[in-house]
């Protein structure tokens, strides 16, 4: 998919992952792999994937979405 304003999304793109990362790991989970675009983590033995710009997550074990605060609610009731 071509992002219609790209320098936006340069901006923007390292401090939501850095936003991520932390409130990943303020609830306990490590990050074990991230990339300009795109956080993975392991999460009940699946891989999860979050791409931060999109708020795009996905992966076993849980329900693909949109958003960090729909993720962590979902990593928190488990």
């Amino acid at each position: 998919m071509v992002r219609l304003d790209k320098e936006r999304q340069q901006e923007l793109e390292p401090q939501r992952i850095n936003f991520a990362v932390q409130k990943l790991s303020e609830i306990g989970i490590e990050v074990t792999s991230k990339d300009s675009t795109k956080i993975t983590f392991d999460w009940q033995g699946s891989k999860i994937t979050f791409f931060p710009y999109s708020g795009w997550h996905t992966g076993k074990g849980i329900k693909d979405g949109r958003g960090i605060n729909n993720l962590l609610k979902q990593l928190k009731t488990h």
